[in-house]
């Protein structure tokens, strides 16, 4: 195990150097795979250092994330019961109104809290696991301080009714408050633009790249369709996790890569 993600570790160090060099301009027309050898060499070698990355520090990916989810909502009922303020009912939009309710968007709804576990558990070092964490808890915390100061909740839509068990635990355990931003939106833009850098760097193909970012769209348009937030909520939440993301490339692509 140790050896397949060391493997696929010095791969990813190749393919962001050639990477770099791409994207400085200074060989615009290479067509080559790593070191020089012809394209098919990368596409055989994306699904190798996809697949060292996922087995290199999975146990830790999960515990990781499991804590990062547990604490996170901690804070995020803390704040939702003693807010700062009194809350403001957010506006409805025409597409709020024309979205309907959709109980069975619930299944997309809950599928963040495995979809963010993609982010970390791709990192291909614990260091890079640390600082993809870090960022994350720094978007966390500035979702939940505006929750604090500038508290906001949806209003009660009529026909969003349903007799399924999971939104009535749903609604005892989420209520109205803390809608904008979205941070369930917010989670998932950072994570989609994060692992997208993963997928770019190891050269994986089009469509993979595509499905990502169509799994978080359908996240996103979740939280519309079963009415836990409107579409103000969704723009400030994705807007605040591209900010984040934005900020975390920079900083990934500034970090010196250690010597092999």
């Amino acid at each position: 195990m140790a050896s397949t993600a060391a493997s696929a570790i010095e791969a990813e160090r190749r393919a962001r150097g050639l990477a770099g060099v791409r994207e400085g301009g200074v060989s615009g027309g290479w067509e080559g795979g790593v070191d020089g050898g012809p394209e098919r060499r990368v596409a055989a070698s994306w699904k190798a250092q996809l697949s060292g990355r996922v087995r290199g520090h999975p146990l830790l990916t999960f515990i990781g994330t499991s804590a990062f989810i547990f604490v996170f909502f901690l804070a995020y009922f803390y704040v939702q019961r003693y807010p700062m303020f009194v809350s403001t009912v957010m506006p409805l939009t025409s597409l709020d109104r024309w979205i309907s309710f959709q109980p069975l968007a619930l299944i997309a709804y809950v599928s963040l809290w495995i979809y963010v576990g993609a982010g970390p558990g791709l990192q291909a070092t614990r260091a890079d696991m640390m600082a993809y964490a870090l960022w994350m808890a720094a978007l966390c915390v500035t979702g939940l301080t505006i929750f604090y100061v500038l508290p906001t909740q949806v209003a009660d839509v009529i026909g969003t009714e349903s007799d399924s068990i999971f939104f009535r635990a749903l609604d005892r355990v989420d209520a109205s408050g803390n809608a904008c931003p979205s941070m369930h939106v917010a989670a998932a833009v950072f994570t989609a633009i994060r692992v997208d850098d993963v997928f770019r760097v190891v050269r994986s193909p089009r469509f993979l790249r595509l499905l990502n970012f169509a799994v978080c769209a359908l996240i996103c348009y979740s939280t519309l369709a079963i009415k836990q937030h409107v579409v103000l909520d969704v723009v400030a939440g994705a807007l605040l996790g591209a900010l984040f993301a934005g900020l975390s490339r920079l900083a990934w692509r500034a970090a010196p890569v250690a010597a092999g």
